[in-house]
Formats: C-alpha cells, structure tokens, sequence
C-alpha cells in the first residue's frame, strides 16, 4: 500500500500541466498530446453524466437521502414523492457515479502514459490502432462490456435496493404514497426484541440449522452409501438399479413434492390403506404434526437430492487409488475402518465445496415446506409454522403480509448466517488448506 501511494505521490508531482488539465476536463491532455479520438471520447462522457446529473441525477442523489418531503394525497390532487422510486433512481445514481469515477482515474492514466510516450520521444498509440486492438488483444473488453452494463442494472441495483429497505419501515401500512424513512438498524432489533417477531426469529432459525446441517448431512452419506454399494462387484445389474434415483432426479422437484403431500394427506393412499386396516386416518402434515412433518420433510428432501450425490460420489470413486485399500486389507483394517480412513477423507477433501453448496440450497429451501404445508399457521408463530424456514417466513412475511422490511433484514440475516458458515468451513477444510494432498 505505501508503495502505491509513493508511486501516486511521484506521478502526482512529475505530472506535465497537460495531465493536470485532464484532472478538470476529461480528454484535454489526450488532445493536447493529439490523440483526438480518445480525448473526445474521455471529453464527451464527462459531458454526458455533467448533463445526466444537473438534469436529474442529483435530484436523484438528494432523493436518495430525504426519500420524499411531499406526501401525495388523492383528495387535494398532489402527486406527492414516491419513495421507492426515489430509492431506486438514487442507488442508479450512485452507479453512474461509481462508473464515472472509474473513467475518470482511466482519463488521468491514459493521460500520463502519453506524458512518458511524449518525454522517451515515442509515438503517440493511434486511435485506430486502439480501436482494433478491442477486436485483438483487449477483446475481452470488447465482450464483457454489456455484460457488466447488464449485471450492474438487473442484478447489483435490485440487491443493494433489497439491502437498502432492511434500514427502512417500508411495509404494512407505510407504501407509497406514505413517505418512506430511514431508521437505521430497527428491523433487525425488532427481530431479536419485539415479542411480536422474536420468538418466532430464534425457533426458526434453530430448525433452519437443524434442517439444514442434518438434510445435508442424511443427502451426503446417503447418496455415497449408495454410490459406493452400487461400486461392488457383487451387484448385478448395475445400470438398471442406477435408473431408478435417475429418474427420481430427473422429475421436476415440486412436481415430487406435490405427489408427497397427496400421498401424507387425510385423503391419500397412505391414510386410505391405514383406514382399511381398522386404523384412523393420521394427520401427517396437520397443525398438530410437528416432528412428524418435519421427518417427512428430510425424507422427502432426501428423495430428491440423494441422486445428484450418488452421481458425483460415483465419478469421484472412479479416481480412488485401490493400491492403498490392497495395502489396509493386508494390515488387517476392517472395511469400515477402510471407508473412515481412506474413503471419506478423499472425498471430503473432493467434494466439500460441493457440500458447502447443498448446505446453503438446504438451508435456503423454499419449496419442500412451502409445497408440503404452505399457507399454514401455527399458535406461538407469528405468520408461519413449525416446519417453515426462515426463507418461508421471509415469504409470508413480504409476499402475503407487506412486511417488506422485515422481510429484507431477514435475507440479509440468512447471507450472513449462510456466508460465514461456509467460509469458515471452506478454510478450516482439507481441500482449502491441504490441496496437494491428493494431487
């Protein structure tokens, strides 16, 4: 960092007064060294965002800030401010101002990269040259401009904007043309304090680590049982027994989830075959099922994922070196012993990024308990059950119930919780600190 700010500091004062004037007119140094094209390109976009923010972008700044002084009313005929809009067209502004910011300090480089050209007594690179060089060897720049264009407009703006209204009341009755305002770190304290979403917060995310650690770890050492069983030479008809997870896999997900709840329904084969039997129908799913509803839930979840393990595990044991379980059978080691010391810890080390994957899909698993019991609330939960997770609850909450802000500090809890997880396993694990070990 000091080596930076030294060579900045030399640049600074060696700078001639023609790279000092393109610190106040973008493209004056480019012209002044006859590099026209360039110049006029760095001139004409200072230009353009000069007019973009004297037209609306620093409104729009201001906006961004205030979110409204004027509350619309229907009766006196005032449009009044609409705050989300003015939020929205304010973190824009923030874009191009970062974009701006970026081209500005590629104007001052470019501009003292002719200075040293000019003082070594070398050509000045042509415009066209440059142009073609887009086409050539900065072709890269070339393809990825509309790309990132497009991934700074349709995705970081809607996720700072969701970020942004955890910090506001936005929701329930406070929605345009209600004047939206900042209040900084309420939500969140409103979920860990307030009776009305507190304990609701602490059993839900309790179940979501639950869910989450025990779903991931049953899928795991399921799907490589099941790998591994089907690896023995003592199976036959191998591909057949491969087809059946296949074709579990291969139906769509919610369409299984749909068939699981009619199956554990009043109505259903299971409680018909129950009834037939003299027995009474059980409520599988109902408001009383807890525990219940939930075991079905990891077995079904279980259903549909164990075949994506079963694949990678299968690919994975395809690369073992059988030399070192010819080497354990020799010692005298068990065939468990064999699987903790040599299987598990070669596919942990190949597959934990993986594992990390299917933590963070488990624990973000909306549609198991949204298609097996959406809709249902139960007494001591605030709008949700007792097998929903906290992206159910961030569901009822902002979909069904206005409570956008709620709903927005609630995701940006589930990042958190889900990001730090996964990093400190990533570098506590063998394939982040130990990589050469199997190579």
């Amino acid at each position: 960092m000091k080596e930076k700010w030294k060579r900045f500091t030399d640049a600074v004062r060696q700078s001639s007064w023609r790279v000092r004037l393109s610190a106040v007119v973008m493209g004056s140094g480019q012209f002044l060294y006859k590099r026209y094209g360039k110049g006029l390109i760095y001139f004409l976009s200072e230009i353009a965002v000069i007019a973009y923010f004297i037209i609306r972008g620093g409104s729009d700044l201001a906006g961004f800030f205030t979110l409204g002084t004027v509350k619309g009313d229907a009766w006196l005929g005032t449009e009044g401010d609409n705050s989300v809009i003015m939020m929205l067209m304010g973190i824009f502004a923030w874009i191009v101002l970062a974009v701006f910011l970026l081209l500005y300090v590629s104007n001052l480089k470019d501009a003292w990269m002719s200075q040293k050209l000019d003082e070594a007594g070398r050509e000045q690179p042509k415009f066209r040259r440059e142009l073609a060089q887009l086409l050539d060897r900065k072709f890269y720049v070339t393809v990825l401009a509309l790309p990132v264009l497009g991934v700074c407009i349709f995705n970081i703006l809607p996720i700072v904007f969701m970020i942004l209204i955890a910090f506001t009341n936005y929701g329930g009755a406070i929605v345009p043309p209600e004047l939206v305002d900042w209040i900084g770190f309420s939500n969140f304290t409103k979920l860990v304090t307030l009776s009305q979403f507190a304990p609701t917060f602490f059993k839900i995310l309790g179940w979501n680590l639950i869910w989450a650690a025990a779903s991931t770890a049953l899928n795991y050492f399921a799907g490589l049982g099941l790998a591994l069983l089907l690896n023995k030479d003592c199976v036959k008809g191998k591909a057949i027994w491969r087809a059946f997870p296949i074709l579990a896999y291969a139906i769509p997900g919610f369409i299984t989830l749909v068939a699981f709840k009619f199956m554990f329904s009043y109505g259903g084969p299971i409680n018909q075959l129950i009834v037939d039997a003299g027995g009474t129908a059980v409520g599988f799913l109902g408001l009383d099922a807890k525990w219940t509803a939930r075991l079905i839930g990891l077995l079904v979840n279980c259903w549909i994922s164990v075949p994506s393990i079963m694949l990678l595990a299968t690919g994975h044991l395809s690369n073992r070196d059988m030399s070192l379980y010819e080497a354990a059978k020799i010692d005298g080691a068990t065939p468990f012993q064999q699987f903790r010391k040599l299987t598990l810890p070669f596919m942990l080390f190949a597959t934990t990024p993986v594992l990390l994957g299917q933590f963070i899909g488990n624990f973000n698993n909306f549609g198991i308990f949204y298609f097996l019991r959406g809709g249902l609330y139960v007494d001591g939960y605030f709008l949700a059950s007792d097998t929903d997770l906290l992206i159910n609850w961030l569901y009822n909450l902002s979909i069904d119930n206005n409570y956008y802000c709620i709903g927005a500090a609630i995701s940006l809890v589930i990042f958190l919780i889900t990001s730090m997880l996964s990093l400190i396993v990533y570098v506590k694990s063998p394939s982040y600190r130990e990589e050469d070990t199997f190579q």
